[in-house]
């Protein structure tokens, strides 16, 4: 798999200045755009347009320096409809705009090309199951929350804490299948994952049952899953979970991440501080 993204990302070496079609790039690495797009940004830690981007402007930014071309020409061949828009672009990545940059030889920030490599350490294991599910539906309360990569997601600590302990009671008793009692489901997120961009957050349960009237219900196709099992400190043992499962997992196994929401329970301890947790992905094979 790292072979075939370290491919793609040739080609968008060669198509800087030209359009970059994801799809082709998604055919290249062997998998679907929606996973490309996952697997980029779990490895890269920024969004595949905000790569691309970076990238364009940084040889746009040797392109103005050398002062062989015209300002107008260098926007143009990376893209921009305007001079106007290419100079808030670039000064938006580098602080300073391409007339200033050229006049003064300032000095400009680089993002490097990128690559990727699978370190396997072996001091760890995964522990995973593949699991085929008929549909079910997610009943619960469902709330538009920011995506928080680490530590503790106030929006959503909020959210959960204005739900009454008769809600909860009532929701548990519709459980009736696994992921079994109180599950937190993350669904339509943003491509990139970039920190500070939304999601839907639902607090609810697995199960067969209609939502009651006070209540939110997302049907959810039969498909296979993909689950990871995790314990230790609360809440980074989940995170870093989340993390190891795309750099780690997906790049060795014949899976790929298919369209559907992200559902983990999670078991704490007494005090709070530790926790035990299934990450339920689901998944179609390569």
């Amino acid at each position: 798999m790292l072979d075939r993204l370290n491919q793609a990302m040739d080609h968008i070496e060669r198509h800087l200045d030209a359009e970059i079609d994801v799809a082709e790039l998604a055919r290249i690495a062997v998998t679907s755009e929606y996973h490309f797009r996952r697997m980029f940004s779990a490895l890269a830690g920024m969004p595949l347009s905000e790569y691309i981007r970076r990238r364009r402007l940084t040889v746009a930014g040797a392109a103005v320096l050398a002062g062989q071309e015209t300002l107008l020409d260098i926007a143009v061949r990376f893209g921009y409809g305007s001079g106007e828009a290419f100079a808030r672009a670039f000064k938006a990545v580098h602080g300073v705009g391409p007339g200033e940059a050229r006049q003064t030889g300032a000095a400009l920030r680089s993002q490097p090309r990128m690559s990727f490599r699978l370190i396997v350490e072996g001091n760890s294991s995964m522990r995973y199951r593949i699991v085929e599910k008929d549909q079910f539906n997610l009943v619960g309360r469902k709330a538009r929350v920011p995506l928080v990569h680490e530590g503790m997601n106030p929006a959503i600590v909020e959210f959960v804490r204005g739900i009454g302990k008769d809600t909860l009671q009532r929701l548990e008793q519709l459980s009736d299948q696994e992921p079994r009692g109180i599950v937190n489901v993350s669904d339509n997120i943003a491509d990139g994952r970039a920190e500070g961009t939304e999601l839907d957050y639902f607090h609810g349960v697995v199960t067969n049952h209609n939502a009651p009237d006070d209540m939110e219900s997302v049907t959810v196709p039969a498909g296979t899953w993909a689950v990871f099992e995790s314990e230790g400190e609360f809440p980074h043992a989940l995170q870093y979970m989340w993390r190891d499962v795309f750099t780690e997992w997906f790049p060795s196994n014949p899976y790929r991440t298919a369209p559907g929401p992200e559902i983990l329970r999670t078991t704490l301890s007494a005090d709070g501080t530790r926790a035990e947790a299934e990450l339920w992905i689901k998944v179609e094979r390569e």
